[in-house]
């Protein structure tokens, strides 16, 4: 997959009989998914526009283009779908995409080498870094907030960590 899509949502199954689709939203604004399209899948070799149909439970009832059957539908079930980067909207400076970190630098306020993002994961509390590199048996999470990391520079490709004490050896 280019470096340059974006999850943004998954398919959930088909929704009824007629090929219409349960799409579970990623985006901040649940419903701007459609205003992304087209939508590809993982490996960008399938591509859909989407026009939502109306809010279901846990998402929305959506049509995608080439989709037509129920069976079609269930085919997709749990495909994740993904957008160029390029049609996301601009985030505020201190905002960022979680593909935006995936793979960036982790130094410590005294330029150390802590390792890489692997993984931003957000289980309802804030978000995580998973970082894993050097020296570390296993990956390490880091809360991902200012006090923890005081600068992410996209640009340079590194962000400066202040981990609580013994979170890294």
């Amino acid at each position: 997959m280019a470096e340059t899509r974006v999850c943004v949502g998954v398919i959930g199954g088909s929704f009824g009989v007629r090929g219409e689709v349960r799409l579970k939203s990623f985006c901040a604004e649940p419903d701007s998914i459609a205003d992304y399209g087209p939508l590809f899948t993982e490996d960008g070799k399938r591509s859909f526009a989407v026009t939502l149909t109306r809010a279901v439970k846990g998402g929305f009832a959506a049509r995608l283009t080439g989709i037509a059957t129920k069976e079609q539908a269930d085919g997709l079930k749990g495909v994740r779908l993904f957008a160029d980067r390029a049609a996301l909207p601009a985030l505020p400076d201190d905002e960022f995409y979680h593909a935006d970190l995936i793979g960036i630098e982790v130094l410590d306020t005294g330029g150390k080498v802590l390792g890489r993002v692997r993984a931003v994961h957000d289980h309802g509390a804030g978000d995580l870094l998973e970082i894993h590199g050097p020296g570390l048996s296993a990956t390490v999470l880091l809360p991902f907030t200012a006090a923890c990391v005081p600068t992410v520079d996209l640009a340079a490709g590194r962000l400066i960590a202040d981990p609580p004490e013994g979170l890294f050896p």
